[in-house]
């Protein structure tokens, strides 16, 4: 019966294609809603209507943000629901037919706290309850919507992108190399692996959670898993033989979104719409004020600057005894230089053209955003391994903050289009989490801080100096507009 209504549904939709829009909203706001959501096959809808988009050409950026908004707004009210039936929840229709939804809500409230609301918006079943929950708790307003309409930006890409392109395929008479399908499924079976394994296990991947006990007793079942698993595994007597797990998850998970991204922005022209607003609305914020300001970051992450901070590190480093901690510095560097370069080589996807002097090579994936990805995640990683386990987001929070200037840079100067950044972000992360997790098993002593590695920052620092002041005009000249 429910097929029959998706059929006549979308059959509808197809003839009343001006609908679409309302549609998704509509769909959004029933899926997020606590007492319509557990009834509705909304992930279904959604693809539906989404594929219907994709063929008649609604504008992505329209429908990213109809169905976005939608979610928005169901979370919203099913958080009102919460704090107004507080202590009533069980008794409401169609809540009092699925009492055990109430229950693993509030479980899954109490383990994660106000990160609920983002990892529950992702989380099958419970997706509908966590707000309700929410609000029964009488979490503060403005805390829950700050995490509403964060999560809600990856939400609506992750929910409706699948859709939209099978619809965008099927209306076009796109013909894919040979190779496009192939690395899109086994990209997409890496990434619906790790999310199952994710919320199977309630999001834990530390080495105390459920996942990681369980996927420890399934290697050690076999000899040569047990001796992978083994071999990779810190010997801390503080973490107890930890295996990098997170690491790994990290590196694969970015390394398939990657591919994935890197197919559809160097076969297809999916997001060149996107990619044209994002660079026209970025241009018109162009203002003496500014320009000094993002030149001055984008120059923070030239390549030669990168290597000097891996090459410095590793020297500072090596000279204290810590070899393998060298070696995959100077391995990580090595490994985004051979990656981006190749990548740009073969793609060979144009820059724009709004600059007075674009730089020569591809555009697709940023160097620079790739390079300060990998820094930073890796200096990130390194300090927070050797800090308290619930300070370490502090450290990843603020790390982050150069990867965002420099990615915004990048576009705001013209150079790169913003599938580019994001592209170069995803490689970043997948180096970072591949080198971490190889570093593992010879992170057996922690990494001090000594006069060696405050010598290589001071050293680094007046490199930089020099640098942006020989380069400061050059710079300045080549990333402003172009004439006419």
């Amino acid at each position: 019966m429910s097929s029959e209504w998706l059929q006549a549904l979308t059959a509808w939709l197809s003839a009343n294609p001006g609908w679409l829009s309302g549609a998704l909203f509509a769909t959004a706001f029933l899926e997020s809603l606590a007492l319509a959501g557990i009834l509705i096959p909304g992930v279904a809808i959604i693809f539906a209507v989404a594929a219907l988009a994709g063929q008649v050409a609604l504008p992505l950026l329209e429908v990213l943000f109809w169905a976005g908004t939608g979610a928005i707004a169901g979370d919203s009210i099913s958080f009102a629901l919460g704090r107004l039936f507080q202590g009533r929840l069980e008794r409401l229709w169609p809540l009092n037919h699925f009492p055990g939804f109430i229950a693993k809500g509030e479980v899954f409230f109490h383990l994660h706290g106000g990160k609920s609301v983002i990892i529950g918006r992702f989380v099958g079943p419970i997706r509908p309850i966590i707000p309700l929950i929410a609000g029964a708790f009488l979490m503060p307003w403005r805390r829950f919507l700050a995490f509403n309409l964060s999560s809600a930006i990856a939400w609506s890409p992750t929910y409706v992108l699948p859709g939209y392109l099978v619809g965008s395929a099927l209306a076009s008479d796109f013909e894919p190399p040979a190779h496009f399908y192939p690395v899109i499924g086994i990209s997409a079976a890496i990434l619906l692996v790790i999310y199952l394994l994710l919320i199977r296990f309630q999001l834990g991947l530390g080495h105390s959670s459920p996942l990681y006990h369980w996927l420890a007793g399934l290697m050690a079942r076999y000899h040569t898993t047990h001796r992978f698993w083994r071999l990779y595994t810190s010997q801390r007597p503080a973490q107890a033989g930890e295996f990098p797990l997170p690491s790994l998850s990290m590196a694969l998970g970015a390394g398939a979104l990657f591919m994935i991204l890197g197919q559809l922005a160097t076969a297809t022209r999916l997001f060149e719409p996107f990619n044209t607003l994002t660079l026209e609305w970025l241009a018109q914020l162009r203002n003496p004020l500014l320009d000094p300001v993002m030149v001055m970051v984008t120059l923070l992450a030239d390549p030669p600057i990168m290597l000097a901070a891996a090459v410095l590190a590793a020297m500072a480093l090596g000279v204290r005894g810590f070899y393998a901690a060298t070696l995959h510095i100077l391995g990580a560097a090595l490994l985004a230089t051979v990656l981006v370069w190749a990548f740009k080589y073969f793609t060979a996807i144009p820059r724009p053209h709004i600059v007075m002097g674009p730089p020569a090579s591809g555009a697709f994936p940023s160097g620079h955003t790739t390079g300060i990805t990998v820094f930073s995640s890796l200096a990130a990683s390194f300090i927070a391994r050797e800090s308290r386990h619930r300070w370490r987001w502090r450290y990843y929070l603020l790390f982050s903050i150069p990867i965002v200037l420099v990615a915004l840079s990048r576009i705001y100067l013209g150079v790169h289009w913003f599938t580019d950044v994001v592209g170069g972000i995803l490689l970043g992360l997948f180096v970072a989490g591949l080198t971490r997790a190889s570093y593992s098993r010879y992170d057996n002593i922690p990494l001090t801080t000594d006069t060696s590695l405050l010598a290589a920052g001071v050293a680094w620092v007046l490199y930089i100096i020099w640098y942006t002041a020989e380069h400061w005009p050059k710079a300045t000249l080549l990333y402003g507009p172009a004439a006419g």
